[in-house]
């Protein structure tokens, strides 16, 4: 069984990666600046590790949650600041998924950043000494310290502590979009990146202001500590206030998890190096979003407003970001637009009351949206340009890349039996068994994003994988200067992150909700867990939603499979299809490319 010092352990291990990188690595021994990765590496897979013990013990061995005994950290008049741990299942499948994919992008990143000054992502050097050596210890101090920041607002007991290191998790991102700050397209990301996020941010700072002032000596108890606000906050400020105080909270939320319309700043956060894309969309930033509602779901849950919100939202989004996929030739962005989507599919699960399934979908596409970004990076490596119009003819170079990229893009289209099945149809249940119109029309919605989703991933597939190598950086007038282009595949240092984050992206669905009882697991046992510790009266699933449905299940996959069959169709006899489309439909183009 953990105690409290180890659970506290998963956060402080980068945090010292950090520590010892930024100020005795880099300052003082920056000829041996090598040892970063390795430091990075074993802190992220130590705190790993320690992750899995109290994500067992917390799932299959406790009867209650930890809330550790808050510490006295500053005094302001009457208000009292601490910090402490809350450690139940919503931290506990948080903690493996931030240290699980942190791990693998820090291993992939020793192979991608191994000569960061050559690289087709930077333009400039970053100093004048040979391999990078400072941008190589830089780069692995941020993802030390991003990782850690992410842990913290997991593991966060009240709600100054998780707004603490909600800015420190958007100051990772700042800094690790603006990497490379000599280009001016990654710095003024950086800023948009900040400036927009700072949009949510004030939203979320008045709703903690506005519960302050609406709880300001109150006996029930302390009103910062986020057990007290979920169980106690409603019968104290009545549904008026807590309505006021949810939607500010979401208008964060938006901001962090890029829903409209705050999700300008995603796409462009794709100036960031590859292994940093995708640890923002798979497991850090823009999870923290989906997180801050439901982590105090059973607030959200008690307004009937607020909750319309944020089904409305999640939908709306979910299909508008698709589409912008459908158009997009940056292999990034469009795994962007995708994150952007599947997030607003999370919001919308939340809406509607399937707490269970938001967070059992954030689970599984953590591990296959970062194995996506990992495979473009690994494209990238090889072809030095990010523009789907200059690759093709990839699959036989790198079969690795390729069968990794198309399993993670399955899983992503929501093809039975990988993982992104599962959550995917959890939620379309959850939605399709809502008795109100918010819930149809958000279901309608979600099944359009559906076909979308598969539709683009195949676009994707088929434009870079299929037809002939159409030149890469050489023939791509956009492209860094890259040297020639040999097409080979990635180093195992790349591609061995990307082989172990397939098995997730396709049994770890399965395993945690399978619709029957599974290697000793009880039937959908992550969801009934995660819904455990709600107050009562607060359900994780829409009445009637309980159960797997093959009807739902069926419909759902028959719409994917006819969203990759249309991509089949237009694509494979011709990935260059796409070009001779655009003249007809060059309006319709335009608009989705640009909004």
């Amino acid at each position: 069984m953990l105690n409290e010092q180890m659970i506290w352990s998963i956060f402080f291990l980068p945090l010292a990666s950090f520590i010892i990188i930024a100020l005795i690595v880099r300052p003082f021994i920056n000829k041996y600046s090598f040892i970063s990765g390795p430091i990075a590496i074993i802190s992220i897979g130590l705190s790993f590790l320690l992750s899995i013990l109290a994500f067992i013990d917390v799932m299959f061995n406790k009867e209650k949650d930890l809330v550790s005994e808050p510490s006295k950290w500053l005094e302001i008049g009457n208000f009292e600041f601490t910090i402490g741990i809350l450690m139940d299942p919503l931290t506990a499948i948080m903690l493996v998924t931030v240290t699980g994919v942190s791990l693998m992008v820090q291993i992939y990143s020793t192979g991608y950043m191994k000569n960061p000054i050559s690289h087709t992502e930077d333009s400039t050097h970053d100093g004048p000494v040979e391999l990078g050596i400072p941008v190589y210890a830089r780069y692995f101090a941020y993802m030390s310290l991003f990782t850690a920041s992410m842990l913290g607002l997991v593991m966060a007991a009240n709600i100054v502590q998780l707004f603490i290191f909600w800015e420190l998790v958007g100051l990772c991102s700042y800094l690790l979009i603006g990497f490379w700050f000599h280009k001016p397209s990654a710095a003024n990301a950086a800023k948009k990146a900040f400036l927009v996020t700072r949009v949510g941010d004030v939203g979320f700072l008045i709703g903690i202001l506005y519960l302050f002032y609406k709880t300001a000596g109150s006996e029930t108890g302390n009103f910062l500590e986020i057990a007290t606000i979920n169980t106690h906050l409603l019968g104290a400020v009545g549904v008026g206030a807590t309505t006021i105080i949810t939607i500010c909270l979401f208008i964060g939320a938006m901001g962090k998890s890029g829903q409209f319309p705050l999700h300008t700043w995603l796409p462009d956060a794709m100036e960031g190096p590859t292994p940093v894309s995708a640890l923002i969309h798979a497991a850090t930033m823009v999870t923290a979003g989906v997180f801050l509602v439901a982590r105090f779901f059973p607030i959200f849950a008690s307004s009937e407003t607020t909750m319309a919100i944020v089904a409305i939202v999640g939908g709306f989004t979910a299909i508008f970001a698709a589409s912008m996929g459908l158009v997009a030739n940056d292999i990034k962005r469009v795994l962007a637009y995708s994150t952007v989507s599947q997030l607003g599919y999370m919001m919308l699960a939340l809406g509607v009351g399937a707490y269970g399934a938001a967070i059992f979908h954030l689970f599984t596409h953590a591990f296959f949206k970062a194995l996506l970004f990992l495979g473009s990076g690994s494209v990238n490596h090889a072809t030095g340009t990010f523009d789907m119009r200059f690759m093709g003819g990839l699959k036989h170079k790198m079969p690795i890349t390729y069968v990794t990229f198309l399993i993670g893009s399955l899983s992503l289209a929501g093809i039975f039996p990988l993982s992104g099945f599962w959550s995917k149809d959890e939620i379309l249940l959850n939605a399709f068994k809502g008795n109100d119109p918010v819930a149809t029309l958000v279901f309608v919605l979600a099944i359009i994003a559906v076909f979308m989703t598969a539709f683009y991933m195949f676009r994707v597939l088929y434009m870079t994988f299929e037809g002939d190598f159409r030149g890469g950086s050489d023939k791509d007038p956009d492209a860094h200067p890259h040297g020639p282009v040999h097409l080979a595949e990635s180093p195992l240092s790349m591609t061995i992150p990307m082989v172990i984050l397939t098995i997730p992206a396709v049994i770890i669905g399965l395993i945690s909700s399978a619709p029957y009882n599974i290697l000793g697991l009880t039937a959908h046992w992550l969801p009934k867990k995660l819904g455990s510790v709600l107050p009562d009266g607060v359900h994780y699933y829409v009445d009637g939603a309980k159960e797997f449905d093959p009807l739902i299940a069926i419909f759902s996959s028959l719409i994917a499979i006819s969203g990759i069959a249309l991509a089949i169709a237009l694509y494979k006899p011709n990935p260059k299809l796409s070009f001779k489309y655009l003249d007809k439909f060059e309006q319709v183009h335009r608009i989705l490319i640009n909004k």
